[in-house]
C-alpha cells in the first residue's frame, strides 16, 4: 500500500473528499487524540495555559485536544480543504495557510512550544525536480527554532519511511540548534510503533520528558586540510601498493622454494 506522500503533494492529496473522509473517521479521531495526548505528555508542561503552534494541524483534530487541555493554539497547514473543514467544525484555534517547508511564518519568540502530528515526514519527499528535501528540512527547523521562546519545546509524531529519513530529520534539527532526540513507542510492534521527535530550543525551567531519547544523527564530516589530504592514501595507490607487496612476497616464496629444492637435491 502506497504512502500518501508518495501519491501526491499534501495540498493535492488532501482535497475536499479526502479531508472529509479523514476528519469523519472515528478511527482517525481516536488515533489523533491518543498521539496528541502523548505529545503533551512528552512536552511535560507545568503551567497553564501555553500558546502552542500546531504544525500540519489539518482540520483541527489535534487542536481540539489542546483546547480540552486548556491551551491556546494556532494551527498551520498547506491544505486549504483541511483548513476549510476545520473552519466548518468551528475549532477554537486560529488557522493559518502555510507550507512548513517554506519556513514558520511567525516572528521570533512567538510560541511557548509546538507540536506536530503525522506531518513532518512530508518534508522528506521531493514532489518535483526543483524541490530539495534537505533545504526544506533545514529551513523548517531553523525558522521553528526562531519562532519558539528560549527553552521552548517541540514534539512531533511522524511516520518515517526509512532510517535515512530519520537521520535527515535528526541532522537538520541538530544543525538548527535543537537539543533532544527520538522516542520510539512500542518499538517491537510493526503495527503500533510510533516515532516522536522531542526537542528543546535551549535550556528551560521546565524539563522535558526525555526518557529513552537519543540524538544519534551522524556528525557533520570535518573538512581536511591540504596537508592531511596528501597523507591520505587513495584507493588507486592502495591497490598498487598491495600489488607490489604481493609481487615481492611472490619473489621471496619462489626464491625460498628454489633454495629448498637445491638443498633437498644435495642430500642425495
Amino acid at each position: 500500500m502506497s504512502r500518501p506522500e508518495q501519491l501526491a503533494p499534501p495540498e493535492v492529496f488532501y482535497n475536499d473528499t479526502e479531508s472529509y473522509k479523514y476528519t469523519s473517521s472515528t478511527r482517525v479521531q481516536h488515533i489523533q487524540a491518543k498521539m496528541t495526548f502523548r505529545a503533551l505528555e512528552l512536552l511535560n508542561l507545568q503551567e497553564f495555559p501555553h500558546f502552542i503552534l500546531d504544525i500540519g494541524c489539518g482540520s483541527g483534530l489535534s487542536g481540539e485536544i489542546l483546547t480540552e487541555e486548556g491551551h491556546i493554539w494556532c494551527g498551520m497547514d498547506i491544505s486549504t480543504s483541511m483548513l476549510a473543514t476545520g473552519l466548518d467544525r468551528e475549532v477554537d484555534g486560529d488557522l493559518f495557510l502555510a507550507d512548513m517547508g517554506s519556513g514558520i511564518p511567525f516572528r521570533a519568540g512567538t510560541f511557548d512550544c509546538a507540536i506536530s502530528i503525522s506531518a513532518i515526514q512530508w518534508l522528506c519527499n521531493a514532489d518535483s525536480a526543483n524541490v530539495d528535501p534537505r533545504k526544506r528540512l533545514l529551513r523548517f527547523f531553523n525558522t521553528l527554532f526562531a519562532s519558539l521562546k528560549r527553552g521552548g519545546k517541540f514534539v512531533a509524531q511522524f511516520y518515517p519511511m526509512n532510517d535515512e529519513q530519520i537521520d535527515s530529520i535528526l541532522g537538520a534539527a541538530k544543525v538548527a540548534g535543537f537539543q533532544g532526540g527520538l522516542v520510539i513507542d512500542d518499538a517491537e510492534s510493526k503495527k503500533n510503533k510510533k516515532y516522536y521527535l522531542v526537542l528543546s530550543a535551549g535550556s528551560s525551567s521546565n524539563e522535558m520528558n526525555l526518557s529513552g531519547i537519543t540524538m544519534d544523527a551522524p556528525e557533520q564530516p570535518q573538512k581536511l586540510s591540504k596537508k592531511s589530504k596528501k597523507n591520505i592514501e587513495s584507493r588507486k595507490d592502495y591497490i598498487n601498493r598491495k600489488k607490489e607487496l604481493m609481487k615481492k612476497r611472490g619473489k621471496v616464496v619462489a626464491k625460498d622454494s628454489k633454495y629448498t629444492a637445491r638443498k633437498r637435491k644435495s642430500r642425495f
